[in-house]
């Protein structure tokens, strides 16, 4: 007889395992797809702001990650540049042995009554009462929701990592530089190690420097030696491993999307870049990915535990319809408003012309500032 899953969670990335583990903790079995072979670790490092740190917390592993990681100098929000390998082994870890389930790539989602039935890659298919996508932006969930493909920004960005295994001898501190079309940062995870990213406005002529880490480095060294950055960073940069994603093109949802679009549909939703695909200028794509996690496990299992007698179970399909709503009405304003500031503060802090430029420097680099320390203090609340 084949298996019914209560949850299945399509994709093992930073909202997928977080859902999962708040799920768990709350006493509810779920399923993590994931359609490569091992965890993925691309991308280096998230930027983990005060919001993060109060979601971590609610699933408590954020102990365990402070003891790794350099908190950053400054009185206000605390952030912390956290490893996403690490990040990921340690909500993995936590996890029951058998939740992540890899090498099993969804290809079709179909409808069977109240379940969902997904034919996986392999030629296997699984049921299940609920189903989550947290599978980036080019989420399959996504796409059967009928949201539309993310757009792209105007903007590219890489980034790079370097290991001092002496140690680095740069402050606790996040660096940003500003140039000609382009905004870079630099900061610390460890004593021992540095995390650094470049955005710049791009356009066809780069394809073929994208390609090659090797022309991506020499053209991040010269954009910031033109801006006068100092030469310290710049040999963090020259020192720096890319990894195998060179670069890759900024993409966004266009915030209406979240107001008028399905974000579920019935038993079916989305969290994390499968929901809200955001420009880095405030640094909240992964942390708006852990209070999406932590705000799901919360609204499905209150409309899972009730559940053992036979009125429970014939109105089931009932409240998780319920759960998922009133988990998308927490969530669609706050992620609205953090993509459309995202966008809005890149265009500005990446204007090309003199006078944005001027005008950001002298007038909105504060108003700026106090409004991203301000989306940092929201707190999704406990499982």
């Amino acid at each position: 007889m084949e298996t019914i899953e209560d949850v299945i969670i399509v994709g093992a990335g930073l909202c997928g395992l977080a859902t999962a583990l708040g799920l768990h903790r709350k006493g509810v079995k779920s399923v993590v797809l994931e359609s490569s072979e091992v965890l993925r670790a691309a991308g280096f490092a998230f930027s983990t702001w005060t919001n993060a740190w109060k979601a971590l917390e609610a699933l408590g592993i954020a102990g365990e990650l402070r003891q790794h990681h350099l908190r950053l100098e400054g009185e206000g929000p605390e952030m912390r540049c956290v490893r996403r390998d690490l990040l990921l082994e340690t909500l993995a870890k936590e996890l029951p042995s058998g939740t992540i389930r890899y090498s099993s790539k969804v290809v079709l989602i179909e409808e069977s009554g109240n379940l969902k039935v997904l034919h996986l890659a392999n030629g296997s298919t699984l049921r299940t009462k609920v189903l989550i996508g947290c599978d980036g932006v080019n989420s399959v969930v996504a796409k059967w929701l009928g949201l539309k493909k993310p757009s792209f920004a105007g903007r590219s960005a890489t980034r790079g990592f370097s290991e001092y295994p002496d140690g680095h001898g740069f402050n606790s501190e996040f660096v940003q530089f500003f140039g000609q079309g382009f905004r870079a940062g630099i900061m610390p995870c460890d004593e021992k190690s540095m995390y650094w990213y470049f955005t710049w406005s791009s356009s066809s002529k780069d394809k073929e420097m994208e390609k090659d880490a090797t022309k991506m480095k020499q053209f991040v060294i010269t954009k910031m030696q033109e801006a006068n950055v100092s030469e310290n960073f710049i040999q963090v940069i020259e020192k720096s491993d890319m990894g195998d994603l060179v670069s890759f093109p900024l993409k966004f949802r266009w915030p209406s999307e979240l107001l008028w679009r399905n974000i579920c549909k019935g038993n079916v939703t989305v969290a994390g870049d499968a929901l809200h695909p955001m420009t880095p200028d405030l640094g909240q794509g992964g942390c708006a990915a852990l209070e999406d996690a932590i705000v799901l496990a919360r609204c499905l299992a209150q409309a899972l535990k009730e559940n053992d007698n036979e009125d429970a179970k014939e109105d089931e399909c009932v409240r998780l319809k319920s759960g998922l709503e009133n988990y998308v009405a927490e969530r669609k304003w706050r992620d609205f408003d953090l993509i459309f500031t995202s966008y809005v503060f890149g265009r500005i802090q990446q204007g090309d012309n003199a006078f944005t430029r001027f005008l950001t420097e002298k007038m909105l680099v504060g108003i700026m500032a106090r409004t991203l320390i301000k989306k940092t203090y929201y707190d999704c609340g406990k499982l």
